[in-house]
C-alpha cells in the first residue's frame, strides 16, 4: 500500500465522517423541527430512529470507496462489497422493525379502542421484520432459501404440534387485543370474581393489576373464554346506585328532598363524581321493614364508587338523625307452639331484632 493510497484513504474514511456529522448536525434538527409541527406522531418516531444510523451509513461509505482506492485482489474487493450490502440491509431491518413497532405503539396511544399498546403486538411485529430481512440477505449474497424455508415449514409443523398450549393462547392474545375489547389500563372483573386494570397483554397471558396491589396472571386461552365485565368501554363513566330504606312513618317528600341534598353535597367536595350530571332516587318496593329507597350517582370511572358510597353514608346518616327520619332495622315476628294438657295450642307471639 502507497502513501498516496493511504492517504486517499484516510481522506475518504474523514469525508465520511465529516458528511455524518454535517447531516446529523444540520438536516436532523430541520426534519425533527418538521416533525413536530406535522399532527402525525410517525414522524418523530422515523426522524429519530434513521438519526441513529445517519453517521455509521456515511463512514461505512467512505471506507468502502477508500479501500477501493487501494490495489488488493479481486476477490477482496468482492467481499468488502457484500460486507458493505450486508451492513446496510441488517441496518434497514433493524430501523424498519423499530418504526413498525413504535407505530402499533402510536397508534394504540392515539385510540384507546382499535388497537391497544401491548407487548405482544410489538414483539411480533420485529420478530416478523427481523426473518424478512434475514431472509433478503441471504438472497442478496446468492443463497437459495428454498431448502431452508421447507426444512422451516417441517420444523414448524413438529414445534407446533409440541407447543398448542403455547400456540393456543399466542393466537388467544392476538384475538383478544383486534376485538379492542380489552385494552392495557382498563378495569375488568373475571366471571370468577377477581378485578383489577390489565396492565399488558403478552403472547402467553393478561397481566391484571388488583386494587390489593397484587399481580394476576391469567393466560390468554382462558381470558378469551371467559364472561368478563370491562367497566372502561366504551365510556369509563358509569351510573353507581347505593340502596337504603326508611321507616313507613316518612314523609317520603322530605326523605328524597334531604337524600339529594346529600348527594349533591358528596358529589361537589369529593372528584370521583360527574358533577353536572343530575342526582336522583327513585323508591322501588315495600320492603319488610322499611320502604327501599336506590339513590343513583354518576361517576367518573369504576374505582371511584368507594370513597363516594363511604363518604355518602356517613353523611346520610348524620343528616337523617338531624332531620329525625328513622332508618329501621329488620324486626322478625316468631311464633312459638306449645301443648298445654287439655291438647289446646297456645300461641305465644314474640317480637325483637
Amino acid at each position: 500500500m502507497t502513501n498516496e493510497e493511504i492517504l486517499l484513504f484516510i481522506i475518504y474514511i474523514a469525508a465520511g465522517i465529516v458528511v455524518g456529522i454535517f447531516v446529523n448536525r444540520l438536516l436532523i434538527p430541520f426534519l425533527r423541527k418538521l416533525a413536530k409541527r406535522s399532527k402525525i406522531k410517525s414522524d418523530d418516531l422515523i426522524v429519530a430512529t434513521v438519526a441513529v444510523w445517519i453517521l455509521p451509513w456515511f463512514v461505512a461509505l467512505g471506507l468502502f470507496i477508500g479501500l477501493q482506492q487501494v490495489e488488493m485482489p479481486t476477490k477482496y474487493y468482492d467481499w468488502i462489497q457484500r460486507g458493505l450490502v450486508i451492513f446496510y440491509l441488517f441496518s434497514a431491518t433493524v430501523i424498519l422493525a423499530t418504526i413498525l413497532s413504535g407505530m402499533v405503539k402510536i397508534k394504540s396511544g392515539s385510540d384507546d379502542s382499535i388497537l391497544p399498546s401491548s407487548s405482544i403486538i410489538s414483539k411480533i411485529a420485529k420478530v416478523a421484520i427481523y426473518i424478512f430481512g434475514f431472509i433478503f440477505i441471504l438472497q442478496s449474497q446468492g443463497v437459495s432459501v428454498t431448502g431452508m424455508l421447507t426444512a422451516l415449514g417441517v420444523g414448524g409443523l413438529a414445534v407446533a404440534l409440541a407447543l398448542q398450549n403455547t400456540l393456543a393462547n399466542l393466537f388467544a392474545g392476538l384475538q383478544i387485543i383486534s376485538s379492542g375489547k380489552f385494552n392495557p389500563g382498563d378495569f375488568v372483573q373475571l366471571n370468577s370474581g377477581e378485578d383489577g386494570n390489565i396492565l399488558d397483554i403478552s403472547w402467553r397471558s393478561t397481566t391484571i393489576q388488583a386494587a390489593n396491589n397484587h399481580i394476576i396472571v391469567v393466560p390468554n386461552s382462558k381470558m378469551a373464554d371467559m364472561i368478563i365485565h370491562n367497566f372502561t368501554l366504551p365510556d369509563p363513566e358509569f351510573t353507581f346506585i347505593v340502596p337504603f330504606g326508611v321507616s313507613y312513618d316518612s314523609d317520603l317528600v322530605h326523605v328524597e328532598k334531604v337524600t339529594l341534598e346529600v348527594i349533591k353535597e358528596t358529589i361537589d367536595e369529593l372528584d370521583g363524581g360527574v358533577k353536572d350530571w343530575e342526582p336522583f332516587i327513585r323508591y322501588y318496593q315495600f320492603g319488610d321493614s322499611s320502604i327501599d329507597i336506590k339513590a343513583f350517582f354518576r361517576l367518573k370511572q369504576y374505582t371511584d364508587q368507594f370513597i363516594i358510597r363511604h363518604e355518602f353514608i356517613k353523611k346520610l346518616h348524620q343528616r337523617f338523625n338531624a332531620e329525625g327520619i328513622n332508618i329501621p332495622f329488620p324486626i322478625r315476628t316468631l311464633i312459638m307452639q306449645k301443648e298445654e294438657g287439655d291438647g289446646k295450642e297456645d300461641q305465644q307471639r314474640i317480637s325483637g331484632n
